[in-house]
């Protein structure tokens, strides 16, 4: 399959009637997918509509079908197509976080869309992306898009088209390039559907600000437990991962580097994922900074990147440093733990 590249300029006026979305909207009308960019990471959209697209959606990714996907729109009024009825807190939630990273569940309508879309649920995660490209594209298909991260199952996450071709080259109709996207890590999930909402999957979108608009809200056990069956869209196997084995080390420099010097002395090549305070201390083959450690929210925007970069070393294991999970912390841990799958070596 050929996989044509639109490039977009996010920053020009009236997108929807741009040559180059006009012709990716088309594209998602007669059913194909076309990976786009949001604020969070590029997306894989398909017609949230029909069983077809979704299913093309889950072969390009090699995803597995009993994993729902994220529902976007450009407009609020077309929520009301979908979903039963929107509660008072999923209202609030909407004026004070849409359009942005913030997906919230809620009861649908029976065949308003693909059960594919849904994984046969009797609900539905939905949100409205902070970013013209995104909206415009929405806008100008006329649907729903379907729409999961545009990259191979379990590999990180892509934040440019170009880690989108990289993964999805051949298998999809087309990419549109509107540039690096900002937050770094995907929407946080939140479910509303119970009466004191629950997220799911931490992200762009922290706890203490969504306490702060609907008061109480509580966290999935599925988090904190590898046991508990996580429910929220894109979180129930093994994600973000890099090809080499990859360790969190709960630890000071020193530590870490004891581990590093350990496996360098065996022979093996040993990378680490710091940050840029830390990032001349460590003596290891390879050595990448992931933001600042006093900044968090760069940490979350450079989380994929530096996932991915170390993909292109030959390095037969990894080691990470932990951070404090409060506030966008709790969503880079909570990746960088998918993205181990291994157990955290506490120091």
């Amino acid at each position: 399959m050929e996989t044509k590249m639109w490039t977009v300029d996010k920053n020009v006026d009236n997108l929807k009637t741009y040559p180059q979305i006009i012709e990716a909207a088309r594209k998602l009308r007669s059913n194909e997918v076309v990976a786009f960019p949001t604020e969070t990471v590029y997306g894989l959209g398909g017609n949230a509509k029909s069983d077809d697209a979704v299913l093309k959606i889950f072969e390009a990714k090699g995803r597995p079908g009993d994993n729902p996907l994220i529902v976007h729109i450009s407009d609020r009024e077309q929520v009301h197509s979908f979903i039963k009825a929107v509660p008072e807190k999923a209202k609030s939630l909407m004026d004070a976080f849409w359009p942005g990273p913030l997906t919230i569940i809620l009861e649908q309508k029976s065949g308003a869309l693909s059960e594919k879309a849904t994984a046969g649920l009797q609900t539905v995660a939905v949100r409205m992306p902070d970013h013209p490209v995104a909206l415009a594209l929405i806008e100008a298909s006329g649907l729903p898009l379907a729409a999961p991260s545009a990259n191979l199952s379990g590999k990180p996450s892509p934040t440019t088209a170009a880690h989108v071709a990289d993964d999805l080259t051949g298998r999809i109709a087309g990419i549109v390039d509107g540039g690096a996207t900002g937050v770094g890590v995907e929407s946080t999930v939140i479910d509303c559907t119970a009466e004191v909402p629950v997220i799911l999957r931490p992200g762009g979108v922290t706890r203490e600000q969504l306490e702060e608009v609907i008061g109480e809200v509580s966290v999935d056990p599925a988090l904190k437990d590898a046991d508990q069956a996580p429910k929220a869209p894109g979180m129930k196997y093994r994600h973000y991962a890099p090809n080499a084995p990859f360790y969190l080390v709960n630890g000071t420099s020193a530590q870490i580097q004891q581990l590093v010097q350990e496996k360098r002395n065996e022979g093996l090549k040993v990378g680490v994922m710091t940050t840029l305070e830390n990032k001349d201390f460590y003596d290891a083959n390879v050595v990448i900074a992931c933001g600042e450690r006093s900044k968090l929210e760069t940490v979350a925007g450079a989380l994929y990147d530096t996932l991915r970069a170390f993909n292109r070393e030959d390095l037969d294991i990894i080691y990470g440093e932990v951070f404090p999970e409060h506030g966008v912390g709790q969503a880079v841990m909570n990746r960088l733990s998918k993205a181990s799958g291994l157990p955290i070596i506490d120091k």
